[in-house]
């Protein structure tokens, strides 16, 4: 007996909204607030984005309801919030961006580059001293904290048991949120018992940074060596590989994109570091190359004391304050472009 199966009733299918809706709705919703704060003799470009955004939201939210339904139109009301609020993200990051370059570009020269403020008052002058010692104390900081985190990071992943290991992790997340002043002052009262009151030196610098920078790599470091799965480690030891030799040939070769990366980030972390600088290393108007032997200037310090004491042409030295702002968020670019090339170079190659 062949059985025939009744024919089903075709359900009612929503609506699709054009792919074009969503710039309809902004040009519309746009016009609306501008129309309406013209009425009201206020223009206000903030004011007009946000109610802008607020009229396209409930817009598109209610066009999808009718005619998609109402799971659709929860869906694309969550997006609309998500990509607002990433472009409210976008706009402190765009605008100190612009700002700088603005503001920046007015000394952005040779001149800027090859020369330093030595017996410099007013116009010219340039801050090669204060790169230099960025760079310097910067290479400094990382010599002393790269191999602190990265060994400290291994411990606590494939060594660390028992209470020291759970110590060691709690004294890291203290150091994570240590005001970076108190930094100065430890490097301040360590320096102090070799070298007397008064001290200043590049190296100071170096030693305060480095407690703010060592966390952040054991943190990050610590994160992408759990991220290597435990199936590459037992590989190893089933081939009678040692641990030690495990740890070096498979599980940092395979996390070193990402510690590359975290150390990276401590960088830029310390690098625009004022106070602690402010402090220990103090600030000069001459070239020092050597961190053991005087008072060092550096970017941050550089930008802060042009700012904050301006001679007798107050624009030159707000000139300068904005081309050492510049110039270091070109550094800390520079260098994340570097982790990035490094991280695509040596990180393991699959399926080759």
């Amino acid at each position: 007996m062949a059985i025939t199966q009744a024919p089903m009733s075709s359900a009612l299918k929503a609506g699709k909204l054009n792919r074009f809706t969503p710039l309809y709705v902004i040009l519309g919703a746009l016009g609306v607030s501008v129309a309406a704060f013209a009425i009201l003799g206020a223009p206000n470009i903030a004011g007009i984005l946000i109610v802008t955004a607020v009229i396209f939201v409930v817009t598109y939210w209610l066009l999808s309801l009718f005619v998609e339904g109402s799971r659709k139109a929860t869906d694309r009301l969550m997006t609309s919030l998500v990509v607002i609020a990433f472009l409210i993200a976008l706009i402190p990051l765009i605008s100190v961006a612009v700002t700088t370059v603005t503001n920046g570009s007015a000394r952005f020269d040779l001149d800027f580059f090859t020369m330093s403020m030595r017996n410099v008052v007013g116009e010219g002058g340039g801050a090669l001293h204060a790169i230099v010692g960025t760079l310097l104390i910067t290479l400094a900081t990382s010599i002393i904290s790269v191999p602190i985190g990265i060994l400290t990071a291994i411990y606590l992943v494939e060594y660390g048991r028992g209470k020291l290991a759970r110590w060691i992790t709690f004294l890291v997340d203290v150091m994570t949120g240590i005001p970076s002043i108190v930094a100065g002052l430890f490097a301040y009262a360590l320096l102090v018992i070799f070298f007397g009151e008064g001290v200043r030196l590049g190296i100071g610098g170096a030693i305060a940074l480095s407690v703010l920078m060592i966390p952040v790599i054991v943190r990050s470091t610590e994160e992408m060596l759990k991220l290597v799965p435990n199936e590459l480690r037992e590989a190893s030891y089933a081939l009678g590989v040692p641990k030690y030799l495990t740890i070096l040939k498979v599980v940092l070769p395979t996390s070193l994109a990402g510690i590359v990366t975290g150390v990276m980030l401590s960088v830029a972390r310390v690098i625009g570091e004022t106070a602690p600088l402010l402090i220990i290393a103090g600030y000069t108007q001459s070239m020092n190359y050597n961190l053991f032997d005087g008072r060092m200037m550096a970017l941050p310090t550089f930008v802060y004391n042009s700012y904050a004491q301006q001679g007798t042409d107050a624009q030159a030295y707000i000139d300068r304050a904005w081309t050492g702002a510049l110039t270091l968020i070109l550094i800390v670019m520079a260098l994340n472009l570097i982790a990035r090339l490094v991280a695509n170079i040596f990180s393991p190659k699959l399926g080759r």
